[in-house]
């Protein structure tokens, strides 16, 4: 901890010291009780419940009564910057044991500066687990605080409040985005089957309803290879393309591909080529009826829940699953699909019967390329957005680092030297608690101060 640069009043020391740790009244209650005991109250006798990241439910009665700090024990993301960690919560309330419960001590701690501190923390070496890391209150106890002088708390909250709040509200914007690229995309494919998307101003494309059986060379469901027979190395066989591969919006990935084994006779049946169209046939409701154009080229062979489609000529793949994809594709489909509570099916011989909107091939052709030009620019401004999401992110850690190396207020500080030195350095004021809390429980002082002695002398 002496490591640490401290500005000018402030103290390091351990949270123990600067806080009222107030686990031991926390009250666990599992869901099954906690459904019992509100079933036929009304509102007003419910209460909020509290877990590791925040209100989990209601309940009915409280532990709590003023205005607290909850940090996540366990189930918190802990190693991951710019996501919280703790929270305040206010009046009457009941907190489970997955969040621990503190309270700024008296005037040397203030509870918003105490979890703007603890969102920053960098918790390596407090956290321990696996799968579900944990803060033990052993080791919250020892976890280092720089606290500034008591008035300097309020100047930092309330710079922070003022900068944070500029880059949450930057933040919604760019959250807001990929949605509004989501409807653009659909509307440039609702635009490419209606003729609205040409590029002669002047010249009507025509259309014609034509069946997909009347246009397909053949159709083809996959190979059956259950999960026991995927692989994840090469060495296998053949790359298999599984319903997943295919993307929920637009095209496929081969990020998570498998590899399984295949007879020369399969190979040459279950083979893709450039052109085929893809179709997922089973899926949960809202998923099945996904679609891609294949263009990786040979050696790929795919499952048994993807239809592979190759049309004549003049018909192009792409254009089909533009088609597909916009709204009258998407009605299209809805009015063919059967679904169970758990599985939903497009049977190939219902598809086969759809009326597909066909402009002239060379119309196909200038729509397809029109629809991938407006693609790409979404997709670059998506880009974009992602990287300056990752910014922002990391803007919000910066703001955090420089408000706790006492950067935000060097200034006030300059202006008021008086409140951070003497008796109101955050020094001062915290050996005058300690002193207080000795008087209160002086044999606890006492065995503090031996256990300390005798591990320095240990070391």
């Amino acid at each position: 901890m002496s490591e640490r640069v401290v500005p000018e009043g402030w103290v390091l020391t351990e949270l123990e010291n600067c806080v009222e740790i107030l686990d031991s009244q926390r009250i666990p209650v599992n869901s099954k009780e906690r459904k019992q005991r509100i079933d036929g109250k009304a509102e007003e006798e419910l209460y909020p419940y509290y877990g590791a990241t925040g209100q989990v439910g209601k309940i009915d009665g409280y532990i709590f009564d003023e205005e607290l700090v909850a940090l996540g024990e366990d189930g918190v993301p802990f190693l991951e910057a710019g996501k919280k960690k703790a929270y305040p919560f206010f009046g009457k309330a009941w907190v489970n044991n997955h969040a621990h419960v503190l309270k700024g001590v008296g005037e040397i701690c203030l509870n918003s500066y105490l979890i703007h501190y603890l969102n920053s923390f960098d918790y390596h070496g407090y956290v321990n687990g696996g799968t579900r890391l944990k803060l033990t209150q052993k080791n919250m106890r020892r976890m280092p605080v720089l606290l500034a002088p008591p008035l300097e708390q309020v100047e930092i909250v309330r710079s922070l409040r003022g900068l944070l709040s500029q880059v949450n509200n930057l933040k919604a914007r760019l959250d807001a985005i990929p949605a509004i690229l989501k409807r653009f995309r659909r509307s440039v494919l609702a635009a490419a089957v209606s003729g609205e998307l040409r590029e002669d101003k002047i010249k009507e494309i025509k259309f014609e309803a034509i069946k997909l059986s009347d246009i397909s060379l053949s159709a083809k469901t996959g190979l059956v290879r259950g999960a026991k027979e995927q692989y994840s190395y090469a060495e296998i066989g053949f790359p298999y393309i599984k319903m997943g591969d295919i993307s929920n919006e637009w095209g496929y990935g081969l990020e998570d591909i498998v590899y399984v084994s295949a007879s020369q006779e399969e190979y040459e049946n279950y083979s893709l080529k450039n052109g085929d169209w893809l179709f997922n046939t089973r899926n949960s409701s809202d998923l099945v009826g996904k679609s891609c154009v294949w263009r990786s080229g040979e050696g790929y062979l795919y499952n048994n829940n993807i239809l592979r489609v190759r049309l004549v000529e003049d018909y192009l793949a792409e254009y089909l699953d533009v088609w597909f994809h916009s709204p009258l594709g998407q009605k299209a489909l809805a009015n063919i699909k059967s679904a169970t509570t758990s599985v939903a099916a497009i049977y190939q011989k219902k598809l086969m019967e759809v009326r597909v909107d066909f402009p002239s091939t060379e119309e196909q052709r200038k729509i397809v390329r029109r629809v991938d030009q407006l693609f790409v620019f979404a997709d670059r401004v998506e880009k974009q957005v992602e990287a300056a999401q990752a910014r922002v992110d990391k803007l919000t850690q910066s703001i955090l680092a420089r408000a706790f190396r006492g950067e935000l207020t060097a200034d006030w500080r300059a202006e008021n030297p008086e409140l951070i030195s003497g008796e109101h350095s955050a020094e001062a004021l915290l050996e005058r608690i300690k002193a207080e809390k000795a008087k209160l429980n002086p044999a606890k002082s006492r065995r503090r101060s031996t256990n300390t002695n005798t591990a320095e002398g240990e070391s």
